[in-house]
């Protein structure tokens, strides 16, 4: 069953979000501010983290700066404001997707099943055949499964990471501008704030260890998936 931590210092909200998402079949829990939402993190290990940004004790942004990087859910935050310069923080401290209050529940449930969907690998004999497998050097990548593999090392990526990775991995050697990945990746429209896309590609070559040169920076222009030669 999938988890979904929601936190807010508002209780109805967070109720309210957590009574939505029970309705669906989520398993769901609730953390009043940033402090309990960490704590409830490592103990009760969500698939996703609902996340308001405004809290006591730590913010929403800093419970993003604090998330261990193994085991880190999904991340959507929930804030009333709506400038263009808070998105993109939260997105380069690791947020998966944005949600100004007041929202749609509806359209929350549908985000939350978006990020669930991407984080938890399809069931091995739910598999088609001939499902799509992405094979670059030592890089595997299995789109169906949500899985990446480098050395025969699996790799534990973010959904934003995981989906760069995807779109690299599909079209090696074209190179992406940063402007493109947004659009593609984050399904932003706004020429401004690339340096989200650069956290972004800078994390997963680390993740990429010895092999994080597969993804080059073209100068100038952006980045893409290199083919060994």
């Amino acid at each position: 069953m999938i988890k979904v931590l929601a936190v807010d210092d508002e209780a109805s909200i967070s109720g309210a979000i957590a009574y939505a998402l029970a309705r669906e079949g989520y398993e769901v829990e609730t953390a009043a501010d940033g402090q309990e939402a960490l704590e409830k993190v490592r103990s009760f290990r969500p698939d996703v983290l609902v996340l308001d940004v405004m809290m006591p004790k730590l913010n929403g942004y800093e419970v993003c700066r604090r998330l261990d990087e193994r085991d880190r859910p999904a991340v959507m935050l929930l804030t009333v404001k709506n400038d263009i310069v808070d998105k993109v923080l939260g997105l380069e401290l690791g947020a998966d997707d944005y949600m100004t209050k007041p929202f749609d529940m509806r359209e929350l449930i549908a985000r939350v099943k978006a990020l669930a969907r991407r984080r938890t690998p399809a069931a091995p004999e739910a598999s088609p055949n001939g499902r799509e497998v992405l094979a670059i050097g030592g890089l595997v990548v299995d789109p169906y499964a949500h899985s990446a593999r480098i050395g025969g090392r699996t790799l534990d990526l973010t959904p934003k990471e995981f989906e760069l990775l995807v779109l690299f991995a599909r079209n090696p050697e074209r190179v992406y501008t940063r402007e493109d990945l947004l659009e593609l990746v984050w399904e932003m429209d706004f020429a401004g704030g690339t340096r989200t896309v650069d956290i972004h590609v800078q994390r997963l070559r680390k993740k990429l260890g010895d092999a994080h040169g597969l993804i080059q920076t073209v100068y100038g222009v952006g980045y893409k998936l290199e083919k060994p030669s």
